[in-house]
């Protein structure tokens, strides 16, 4: 494991964004939710527990952008989900609705940058099948990561292929490697 995903500045640079970025990210929040409030029925906030660093559970937060009552667990991970609500593309598209998660960085729970977090439901599977996987876990669970600039779109099921990337990151974290991430992480948004 990389020191660098334990050394304190990467926790004040998780913070240090949070700050910076809450003048837009402000905004751009409310505006999802104004959103998902005028177009749907529903809580505005979902949230589910996850696998953290450790193996440690927690609870992330989104803006909901599925329809309420959604059951499949690969629902919204399809182009054109007939799960997804009417502005939820939007918010997904632009990563809106994960602004949320900053409360999990700055409770100290997730990074900006690191693998992303999985239902405990799935990584019980994917242990099982995937020897490395637990290795993730060395890290905090990112809002983005090296796997997610890589497969921006993949889902759960395609754990297998985005391990090495996420393995990659744990052994060779660094400062010049989170940056590039955030800067890719735009790329692919935009």
């Amino acid at each position: 494991m990389s020191p660098y995903l334990r050394a304190p500045y990467k926790r004040i640079l998780d913070v240090i964004i949070c700050i910076g970025a809450f003048p837009v990210a402000f905004p751009l929040f409310l505006l999802g939710l104004l959103l998902t409030g005028i177009t749907s029925k529903g809580p505005l906030v979902f949230s589910q527990v996850r696998t953290g660093r450790s193996g440690q559970p927690f609870t992330l937060y989104k803006i909901r952008t599925l329809k309420v009552g959604t059951t499949d667990r690969n629902a919204g991970m399809r182009k054109d989900d007939p799960s997804v609500e009417f502005f939820g593309y939007f918010l997904r598209r632009w990563r809106i609705d994960e602004l949320p998660q900053m409360w999990n960085i700055l409770k100290g729970e997730m990074s900006w940058v690191g693998p992303r977090p999985e239902r405990p439901e799935l990584i019980e599977d994917l242990y099982g099948t995937l020897p490395q996987y637990h290795r993730r876990h060395e890290a905090l669970p990112g809002i983005t990561g090296w796997a997610q600039v890589h497969f921006p779109d993949a889902t759960p099921d395609e754990a297998e292929r985005k391990l090495p990337f996420d393995l990659e990151y744990v052994d060779n974290a660094s400062l010049a490697m989170d940056l590039r991430i955030l800067l890719r992480t735009v790329n692919v948004m935009g």
